[in-house]
């Protein structure tokens, strides 16, 4: 198949640069790859939209988009003890004043009805598998991978080879850690200039609450309990309309401790006094987890190669200290497809997104993030620092790979962290795979790779003791004994596509590949 561009991944990115493409060249061939069932199917954020970059690509979005969207009304900022709150004061960048709580799956969806109003060929439920190259390294398309593999990798009886899709350019926008970016980084070396990228690991769930307990705007964040001050993170309470609300939990990758446990640690806070009063008598809807790009502008690969371009997550695009990333993905996107119209190629897209409003809102707040290494408070005097300054020191903190930050069991003792007995659900890990509506055909090739399982039941069991099966969210990892002895055993079919294990593995040795396409989770809400 033949288009002038194709693109990878319907999230906000991808889906703002087939229509800016579209709506100043109509006549252009553009096509959309995604991965999920359908568009929108693997989309998780907060999600609070700044509206502005929606408002120049779409200006009829405010009346034509009915789904989830109510308008911010009032923000808090707390710090959590184990049984208090503590009223702090609201940085600037956390000011929601004329922002939107939306469902990210919602509105990629709406965006996809859009482009393909357009004439945008979307084509949900094909992932894809490795990119094309011509003989001088130019990437000249994508594959799309193939449908019906046996586990064992041969044809099943509906077995369909994947098509291949040559395009003049290819827009990777498939979110954080994608697997082709990643390879396409390692490949031509796009991150020899900059610091490793780093990672946070994020939790939302979609509540129900009983009636008249809602407050349609009100948002709230915390810091604090139930993490101590080595690990980076705090929560998100957004209410919705309907007495709904959105609970979630963002955690760094950077985190020391072998023995920590994100996903305990989320439910843990749901399990604060102040959470207990807000969700008692309700009910659990729906619940995912993701991995998010925390490292900024300093992580940011070379965003071009001949033939293609990164955007959006794909990037490194997330504004950490402001808590979103949608509006600078609807940039990226949208200067993506502005760029390839004016030159008809990538060259020169890094340098023009850098130098643009996007990449200077990134370059603005470089050393925030980094500031929180060394310890909560530390953190938070270095962010008041750059606040006043306005990110003009002439200093920028490095990042450091979020894998090389654990310690081994020997070095480090797990401080008592006062978790207490839950009972609000998921009561486990496997019972939030079932609120995420994850689905794998339970035959299809395992898609998580692990390059050396012996690895697992020696060095790692011993030096860090197999940290896979607890920073995993969903169980994907067990070490089990049979009469052979133990052995890593992978439940590929739990896998929501967090990507945490790609991440966070202390050896390296995981790598995460794009399943059958349409196959994971189903976010409808989030």
């Amino acid at each position: 198949m033949e288009y002038d561009v194709a693109i990878v991944g319907a999230g906000p990115a991808g889906l703002a640069c087939a229509l800016r493409l579209k709506q100043q060249k109509p006549e252009l061939g553009v096509c959309v790859l995604e991965k999920g069932a359908e568009a929108g199917a693997h989309l998780l954020s907060g999600a609070i939209l700044e509206p502005a970059a929606l408002d120049e690509l779409l200006p009829e979005w405010r009346q034509e988009f009915t789904a989830t969207c109510v308008p911010a009304s009032r923000d808090k900022f707390v710090l959590l003890t184990r049984k208090r709150r503590i009223p702090l004061p609201l940085p600037p960048q956390m000011n929601n004043h004329g922002n939107f709580i939306v469902s990210l799956n919602q509105l990629g969806a709406w965006l996809a009805e859009k482009a393909e109003a357009l004439g945008v060929d979307i084509f949900p439920g094909f992932a894809g598998d490795e990119l094309l190259y011509g003989p001088d390294d130019r990437v000249i398309g994508v594959r799309v991978g193939d449908m019906g593999r046996q586990a064992d990798g041969s044809e099943g009886p509906n077995f369909a080879a994947g098509v291949d899709i040559h395009s003049r350019l290819t827009v990777l926008a498939e979110g954080c850690r994608g697997s082709l970016a990643k390879g396409l980084i390692a490949k031509f070396a796009l991150d020899r200039d900059c610091d490793p990228q780093t990672y946070g690991l994020g939790f939302k769930e979609l509540w129900q609450l009983p009636d008249g307990r809602g407050k349609p705007g009100h948002i709230l964040h915390s810091v604090g309990w139930p993490l101590d001050g080595g690990v980076y993170g705090g929560s998100f309470v957004y209410h919705l309309d309907a007495d709904r609300v959105y609970v979630g939990f963002v955690i760094g990758l950077d985190y020391r401790d072998p023995e920590f446990a994100p996903f305990e640690a989320f439910q843990q806070f749901k399990h604060h006094p102040m959470m207990r009063k807000l969700l008692a008598g309700a009910e659990l809807v729906s619940a995912g987890a993701r991995a998010i790009v925390e490292g900024g502008w300093q992580s940011m690969p070379r965003l071009e190669t001949p033939g293609a371009l990164l955007v959006g997550d794909a990037g490194g695009m997330l504004n950490v200290p402001k808590i979103k990333g949608i509006h600078l993905a609807l940039r990226s996107g949208m200067l993506a497809a502005r760029h390839f119209v004016e030159r008809g190629d990538s060259q020169g897209f890094d340098a023009r997104f850098r130098h643009s409003p996007a990449g200077l809102e990134l370059k603005k707040v470089r050393n925030i993030r980094p500031g929180f290494r060394h310890g909560f408070w530390a953190g938070l005097a270095n962010a008041a620092l750059e606040t006043v300054t306005a990110g003009r020191l002439p200093y920028t903190l490095r990042n450091h790979a979020d894998h090389s930050a654990l310690q081994k069991l020997a070095e480090y003792k797990s401080p008592d962290r006062g978790w207490v007995k839950r009972e609000l659900p998921p009561r486990d890990r496997l019972a939030s795979v079932y609120f995420s509506a994850t689905d794998h055909d339970e035959n299809q090739p395992v898609h998580l790779h692990v390059a050396d399982t012996d690895i697992c039941v020696t060095r790692c069991a011993e030096e860090f003791g197999n940290p896979c099966t607890r920073f995993c969210p969903v169980g994907v990892y067990e070490i089990v004994s049979d009469e052979a002895g133990k052995r890593l055993q992978i439940n590929a079919a739990n896998c929501v596509h967090c990507k945490a294990c790609d991440i966070k593995d202390p050896y390296g040795i995981i790598d995460w590949v794009t399943p059958e396409g349409g196959s994971g989770p189903n976010y409808p809400g989030l």
